[in-house]
This record gives C-alpha cells, structure tokens and sequence, in this order.
C-alpha cells in the first residue's frame, strides 16, 4: 500500500513539502479579469454554479494592486501559520483572458515578490493561445507554477446544464498539451451534479484520471446565494447528498484514480453566510477525518483500483 506521510491519498500538503522542505499556503489573488462565459463573448449568464467573484469569494479585492493584496493575505494568515513559503493563486475568474501585455506584467509582478515562491493560475481551455502558453512555459521553467482547469464533468446534458459552453474534446486535448510542455495541470471536477448518478460521477473520475494530471480538485456542489444554481434550486428542488453518501464516493474515486496524481480538495470551501446547501458542508475537518476513517476501514488507498499504466511526466520549475 502507498501512504503519504499519514494519509492514504497523494495530498497537497505532502506533495508541496516534497518540493519546498516546509508548509506551502496559496494567497488568492484577485487579478481583475471577467470570463468570455460572462462578458457576452459565449454568455453573459456564467457557469451556473459560479458567485459573483467568479468563484473566488476568499480572494483579495480586485480594486486594489496585487502587491496590496499580497500584503494583506500574508497579514491575514499570518497569525495562523507563521512560519511558511507563499504561492501567488490568482482564482477567481478566467486568469489568462487578456491582453499578452497585460498577462506578462501581473504574472511578473507577482513574482517579482521575494516572498512568493510559485504561482497558481486558474482559467479555461478555450482562453490558452499559442502565445499564452509560450508564457506559461517560459514562467514555468523560472518557478513552481500550474494551471487549474475546470472540467466539472465529461456528461454533455450536465456541461450544457451547467453554462459552460467550452468543448470537452478540446479542454481534454489543452490538459495533454500542456502537460506535454512542462506544465503542471490541477483538473477540477464537481461531485453532486443534479441528475449524475453515481456511476456517471465515478466515470468522470476514472476519465480524467486516464489523462494522468498532475493534480485533481474533487468539489462538492454547493448551492450558493446570488448565483444562476440558486435561482435554478429555488424552481426546481433536488436532493443534495448526504455527508456519508459523499465521503464513501470520494473513497470509491481515490481508489480509481492514478497513485501519482496530487490531491488539491476533496470538499470545497463556501462562506457560511453565502451556503444555501448542503449545509454540512461547512464542517470541512469532519469531511476529511470521514475520508482517512473510510479507507482504512474499507482498506483502501488511492490508486488501489486504478488501471491504467503510469506515465511520467517531465515538469519544467
């Protein structure tokens, strides 16, 4: 059996260690984008799911420098985890959708912090061009960087439900480029979808999985104030899942998924006041002893019934 450090799966904090020696925290940034998903470019509505901080509700405030919010991250989290490396996390919304200019100055700004030791950028599949990869590359070879890309899941009724309007062939071909590149890739996927069964989320899972990411984000749908799925849950109520119901699949989908792959979440993060459902989402420690409890008992581990064959990729940084 693999076993990393105390857990059963390939997790971040274990995985950052391997690479800095120490405790690594991501400072979510706000760099000020929208999305093509809500300019009017594909929609104005965005992903059903999405707040309106583009679903980057803990990040700093768009209307100040980043060098601000750096600043202010560091003092906010200071006090609870004094001694560790930083990673600039520019999260909410569509972060490589802009001008090459504008990119390479945030990007470099960010960096240009001695105190930042990686850079994070979450986007779209569809907002990578030929240029922007150049520049992620180039970056990556320089830092520790990668992309996080929101898949959600492969079902085209649930992508259509969803708003996403982005081809799947195409966002799964980006992940291969650009990993093939150096690039490391963190693939988001939502468990709880209504009208997903549980097969159909596992399936999700075991596909993304055959493109060996380097790491993988498993969210539980939550329900929030102020986005398109309220409004939607409002008109038409659905069962959300059970905490247990949710802990035994996350338990089923480590099992499936390659040893290598890091895991970034196995929950997801929603100010209180904001979560309409499930409301135990909020108990995130509870979630996570639940997974640690339910492999060990089951005996199981990440990677147990993956498979697929391991593929090894060369990462630049």
């Amino acid at each position: 059996m693999e076993q990393w450090n105390d857990k059963r799966y390939h997790n971040l904090n274990f995985e950052l260690r391997q690479q800095f020696g120490k405790k690594m925290v991501k400072l979510s940034l706000d760099g000020g984008f929208t999305c093509p998903n809500r300019d009017g470019t594909l929609s104005e509505k965005g992903c059903v799911f999405c707040s309106e901080r583009g679903s980057g509700d803990f990040a700093g405030e768009a209307n100040s420098p980043v060098s601000t919010q750096i600043n202010d991250q560091i003092e906010l989290l200071r006090g609870k985890w004094p001694n560790v490396g930083y990673l600039g996390y520019l999260q909410n919304f569509t972060n490589t959708y802009g001008s090459m200019g504008r990119l390479q100055n945030l990007y470099r700004e960010i960096l240009s912090d001695t105190r930042i030791e990686g850079l994070v950028i979450a986007t779209r599949a569809d907002c990578l061009e030929e240029e922007v990869i150049t520049l992620l590359e180039t970056l990556s070879r320089e830092t520790f960087l990668w992309v996080e890309l929101g898949i959600q899941s492969i079902h085209a009724s649930t992508r259509d439900w969803m708003n996403r309007h982005e081809d799947l062939d195409q966002a799964m071909a980006m992940i291969d480029r650009l990993q093939s590149c150096g690039i490391r890739v963190v693939i988001h996927l939502i468990l709880g979808l209504p009208g997903e069964s549980r097969e159909e989320m596992i399936e999700s899972v075991k596909v993304v999985g055959n493109l060996h990411p380097w790491g993988m984000k498993l969210h539980l749908l939550h329900i929030m104030t102020k986005t398109p799925l309220a409004q939607w849950y409002r008109e038409h109520p659905f069962d959300m899942m059970e905490k247990e119901t949710y802990i035994d699949l996350l338990v089923d989908c480590l099992a499936q998924l390659p040893p290598e792959s890091t895991i970034h979440r196995l929950t997801g993060d929603a100010p209180r006041d904001r979560l309409i459902a499930p409301k135990w989402a909020v108990r995130k420690r509870l979630i996570l002893n639940g997974v640690d409890r339910e492999l060990r008992q089951r005996n199981l581990w990440q990677g147990k019934n993956w498979t697929g064959s391991k593929r090894v990729w060369k990462f630049n940084g």
